[in-house]
């Protein structure tokens, strides 16, 4: 099986971005946004997927943290999906279900090349540290767009924001783990009647 790894440079006027990862790592990471709760998010979504993640990323924060929440769910999408190439031999299918503290979220997806994103995650708070809670859609929007990844996010109940946001990631992370994860019986074949992804 080829290496599933890849690397993506992004510039434009408002960030650069720089991102390298390998699906069948464990779960190592460098992650440098400038902007600290997306850091802390990106360390557990590559945590719990046990994909090795390197993120290097500046941009226009002196306007806001929306350009740059974006675009690294973009170059994180892109790598993914150049890491995937064919989608030969994975499971495709992942879920999760995770609780922390008296929160608990539901995460499902489907690695189809039909990007989707369904977000029933509500916060009660405008931001989290210095990044507006709305940014997380926005986050969850480029990464399953660019990845080709049907999602579906739902927090089910929970009080505290940054255990809901929290366990958004940690779901995602062990979804994508799961959907990622080789297929031993089917190793070459792409899982879908179609034969092609």
């Amino acid at each position: 099986m080829a290496a599933r790894q890849a690397s993506i440079a992004r510039k434009t006027k408002e960030t650069e971005i720089a991102v390298k990862l390998d699906l069948d790592g464990t779960g190592v990471y460098k992650i440098s946004t400038g902007v600290g709760f997306l850091d802390h998010m990106l360390e557990q979504l590559s945590r719990h997927s046990l994909i090795d993640l390197e993120v290097q990323a500046k941009g226009d924060i002196h306007i806001d943290f929306h350009h740059l929440t974006e675009d690294t769910g973009i170059a994180i999408g892109q790598a993914v999906a150049k890491a995937l190439g064919e989608r030969a031999g994975i499971q495709r299918y992942g879920d999760a279900l995770i609780p922390m503290d008296e929160t608990l979220t539901r995460v499902a997806l489907d690695v189809s090349n039909r990007p989707y994103l369904i977000w029933k995650v509500n916060f009660t708070r405008p931001k989290l540290g210095d990044m507006d809670t709305e940014l997380f859609k926005e986050w969850f929007q480029a990464f399953a767009q660019n990845a080709g990844i049907t999602l579906h996010v739902e927090n089910l109940y929970g009080e505290n924001n940054h255990h809901i946001v929290e366990t958004c990631y940690k779901g995602l992370a062990r979804a994508l783990r799961a959907a990622f994860t080789l297929d031993t019986r089917s190793p070459h074949a792409v899982p879908s009647t179609k034969g092609t992804l």
